[in-house]
């Protein structure tokens, strides 16, 4: 990584020219401009499921319909890797900016597919599958967004406040979310039920693959990083291993340690977030429209807190605001979902989803710049993808699916055990860290 290591000289990502604020900031605006509407597009599924389950999965009750619909958001999640790894290797070798650019033309395809696609009443059992290939698409789109975003951010953030800038990634992810949300609520008012049921639900995947489009604009005028500009400059690295095998044999502890934290942080995530929408109506009995609102404003109090705890781990560390979110989760998540499974009061829910939200900020604001500042710029985008995608379509994939699981068996406590096992094992990883705001691999300003 040295110009030249007997002369002493600083690393040659070191030497690029540091970004003016102007440039940081269109830089930072750009990326997350583009991040916000790749996760609209993908939680648009998950917040409009309620309403098209029916149309895909039309046998069995409830529960099974959206087991149904949760099976293919899994399905989509274990294409995020492929995804990830593709994605991440084309970041490093042809830029952040190339890699970002393709992965949201390919969520617009997604989107659009699902906008016009016939359901089950037409097609018959080929609906299912189409939706799935749909997905698919999205998966593969969003296992590269989060490599080349989470680098492209914490490459341009700059060192003082790497980790306030760079939560602004997390932060738009959130957004997306709300987003998703958003829409569901203007059409829940705007619209009969009945209508929402037959086809207004069609209505967010059109606006996200317009949205797309213009994000696909957006990214092409982006700024490339100063990292990736400086690995070009000194040419070729000289890897023992191929890119892929030398994050497990050359990088192998950095790897483990992103998929152990990935695991249990996109485990609780989704359980707070995607599924909680499903969890307030199925069985703490509120309506669909109450369970929408609680979920939108909790995701706002979440979205604000993220640049919080971004600006905080540039004094105290990543490795603290870690230790906070997975040891103060593991202990709160039984009792808290547990409080929320018998509550009738909105605001109390809001409140207590919130209190998950805020613990879990130590890890989701920091997430992305902590693996960046693990990782050399010659290998960074694919090292914070795959090891990502890996441990999010293990876990965070599945989350819906063993907590609907969990419930038709009756033993619904027994995912919140679960959730707060996994948090707790992550705990234990966070031990070995590294101060990484000291010991960054990200040299440049």
């Amino acid at each position: 990584m040295t110009a030249t290591e007997a002369g002493g000289e600083l690393p040659i990502e070191a030497q690029a020219p540091g970004l003016t604020p102007l440039a940081r900031a269109r830089a930072i605006l750009g990326g997350s401009a583009g991040n916000l509407v790749e996760w609209y597009d993908w939680f648009a599924y998950s917040s409009f499921a309620l309403y098209f389950a029916k149309h895909f999965f039309p046998k069995g009750d409830t529960t099974a319909q959206l087991l149904g619909t949760a099976g293919v958001f899994w399905a989509g999640f274990l294409a995020r890797p492929l995804g990830a790894w593709i994605m991440g290797l084309y970041a490093d070798k042809a830029g952040r900016r190339e890699a970002l650019t393709l992965s949201v033309a390919m969520m617009c395809a997604g989107s659009f597919a699902i906008a016009i696609m016939p359901d089950y009443g037409m097609i018959g059992a080929a609906a299912p599958f189409a939706l799935l290939a749909a997905r698919l698409v999205q998966g593969l789109s969003l296992g590269g967004e989060y490599g080349a975003s989470a680098t492209y951010m914490s490459e341009v953030a700059g060192k003082k406040n790497r980790g306030f800038w760079s939560s602004f990634q997390f932060m738009t992810l959130i957004m997306g979310q709300l987003t998703a949300l958003a829409v569901l609520i203007v059409l829940q008012h705007a619209l009969p039920k009945a209508a929402l049921e037959s086809w207004g639900w069609r209505i967010p995947f059109v606006i996200g693959a317009g949205l797309a489009i213009v994000v696909f604009f957006i990214r092409m005028g982006l700024q490339e990083s100063a990292s990736f500009l400086a690995v070009q400059a000194a040419g070729a690295k000289t890897e023992k291993h191929p890119p892929t095998l030398a994050l497990f044999l050359t990088y192998p502890r950095e790897t483990w340690t992103i998929f152990g934290l990935t695991s249990a942080g996109s485990l609780a995530f989704y359980a707070y977030t995607t599924y909680m929408q499903k969890f307030l109506v199925n069985t703490s009995g509120f309506s669909k429209d109450t369970a929408t609102g609680i979920s939108a404003a909790s995701l706002v109090a979440y979205m604000l807190i993220q640049p919080l705890y971004g600006a905080l781990s540039d004094r105290i560390g990543r490795k603290t605001t870690l230790m906070f979110a997975f040891s103060v989760g593991a202990i709160a998540t039984f009792p808290v979902m547990s409080q929320i499974a018998v509550t009738h009061d909105p605001l109390a829910a809001v409140l207590l989803v919130v209190l998950l939200l805020a613990v879990l900020s130590g890890y989701t604001a920091v997430n992305a710049v902590l693996k960046a500042e693990l990782f050399p710029a010659h290998i960074r985008a694919l090292g914070v993808a795959l090891p990502y995608a890996l441990a999010n379509s293990i876990f965070g994939g599945s989350a819906e699916y063993a907590a609907l699981w969990f419930k038709q068996a009756h033993h619904e406590s027994g995912f919140y055990v679960y959730v707060a096992v996994v948090m707790a094992a992550a705990f234990l990883i966070t031990l070995t860290l590294k101060n990484t705001n000291r010991d960054s691999l990200i040299v440049e300003d």
